[in-house]
């Protein structure tokens, strides 16, 4: 059954007033009209649309809605939200401006989700996350990055790496990337939303979103998952290494989507997790790789070209060459010397770890080793950061180890305050 044949006979504007209040109070309009006629309910699962939606489609409809709208075509925009909200009836937002636009058939409209005082007392909380999607939404569609331009995080990316992800917290928005010979080339970008207390996460239970390099460790089947999670879950890295130093706590931060009965969440909605509409992140499941696959979580994503970096990362690039040149050596104490005095590997402190260091030296037996696949992403905030990943492999051998690394920058010096093979 349609909302249109439900409302056969009442004025399109007084549905409309009815579709605002319905969604300010977190139902979907169309099904709770059903069940008011009906005096039963249908499961969420019933309720879902049958259209695709790819590549973000929907929100560049409602993002076409938007423009009309300011271009004074209320009718083209009338027309076009009828067909969107029949298709996605669960997009809140998209209902919201359905309902305005109905409304203002008869009356001017003075602002998004322009509903009666009292409905707008009852439910302020959630007309004032709705009219922020819509915010967020519109400003990271209009503040395009430049072409060509990069999250200045990824210095330098491997070929084994065929995508890369890049979220920016303040734009709620989530950059996919392909990574091929000439670089990282953006893909698509969706909306997203993040923890309840925002970025930042320090603690188990802080509803905050982590900032920092993590990476995709699996993918979730969707059967083992409750409906809370909606199509399926990408966990990542969280803590990492440097969370972990720096004593954070906490697990479980996934990107995940939403409940059959919601199209997306408010901008800050999750307990720290990375949350995306369905169709955006079954996108993301279908194109990334397990274990390669780098997330950067930002509170906001500085973009520069790719060229720019290459003068930023050659103070790094000549210290991971010269730790290379001291292990190609054979020189222990010239290798510690890359190395910090809190440096861990696993639970190993320095001093437990040497022996390690030791018998790799004896192996390679003074042969060159060669650094291959080699990703380095940078981390700043109060302290300068690398993540670096590659595969170490003596000349006249086959096989090495595949290693990540962690730098950090002290008096201009880069050391080593974590190794370990992966």
């Amino acid at each position: 059954m349609t909302l249109g044949r439900w409302t056969a006979g009442w004025s399109r504007p007084v549905v409309g007033t009815l579709l605002l209040a319905l969604v300010l109070a977190g139902a979907d309009p169309a099904s709770a009209l059903t069940r008011k006629r009906n005096g039963k309910a249908k499961s969420p699962r019933q309720e879902a649309p049958v259209v695709e939606d790819t590549d973000g489609i929907a929100e560049a409809r409602l993002i076409e809605i938007y423009k009309l709208i300011g271009q004074a075509q209320n009718r083209d925009a009338l027309a076009k939200a009828d067909r969107l909200v029949a298709e996605f009836p669960s997009f809140q937002l998209a209902q919201l401006v359905h309902g305005d636009l109905l409304a203002a058939q008869t009356r001017p409209i003075k602002v998004f989700g322009d509903v009666p005082d009292a409905v707008a007392q009852s439910a302020s909380v959630a007309l004032a996350e709705l009219r922020e999607e819509s915010q967020r939404r519109v400003r990271a569609l209009r503040e395009r990055p430049l072409p060509g331009s990069i999250p200045s995080q990824f210095l330098a990316l491997s070929q084994k790496s065929k995508h890369a992800i890049a979220v920016d917290a303040s734009r709620s928005r989530l950059y996919l990337f392909q990574n091929s010979a000439n670089g990282l080339n953006l893909v698509a970008d969706y909306y997203i939303s993040v923890g309840k207390a925002g970025t930042s996460k320090t603690t188990e239970g802080d509803q905050r979103t982590p900032l920092g390099v993590y990476y995709i460790t699996s993918n979730l089947d969707p059967k083992s998952l409750k409906d809370f999670y909606g199509s399926g879950a990408l966990p990542i890295s969280y803590p990492n290494i440097l969370d972990s130093k720096r004593g954070k706590t906490g697990s479980g931060i996934w990107l995940h989507g939403t409940p059959p009965s919601q199209f997306s969440r408010p901008p800050q909605a999750t307990d720290g997790c990375v949350v995306l509409a369905n169709p955006d992140l079954q996108h993301i499941i279908r194109t990334v790789e397990v274990r390669t696959t780098p997330v950067v979580i930002a509170t906001q994503l500085k973009w520069v070209m790719p060229q720019s970096t290459r003068a930023e990362s050659k103070p790094f690039e000549d210290a991971l060459h010269g730790w290379r040149n001291a292990k190609t050596s054979g020189n222990l104490q010239q290798v510690l010397t890359y190395y910090t005095p809190d440096f861990n590997s696993n639970g190993k402190t320095l001093t437990q770890w040497t022996p390690t260091l030791k018998t790799e030296l004896d192996q390679t037996q003074g042969r060159t080793i060669q650094l291959k696949d080699v990703s380095y992403l940078r981390w700043t905030d109060t302290n300068d950061t690398m993540v670096v990943t590659f595969g170490e492999v003596a000349d006249g051998t086959r096989v090495g180890w595949t290693k990540r690394q962690y730098w950090i920058r002290q008096e201009n010096q880069w050391k080593i305050f974590f190794e370990g093979v992966i």
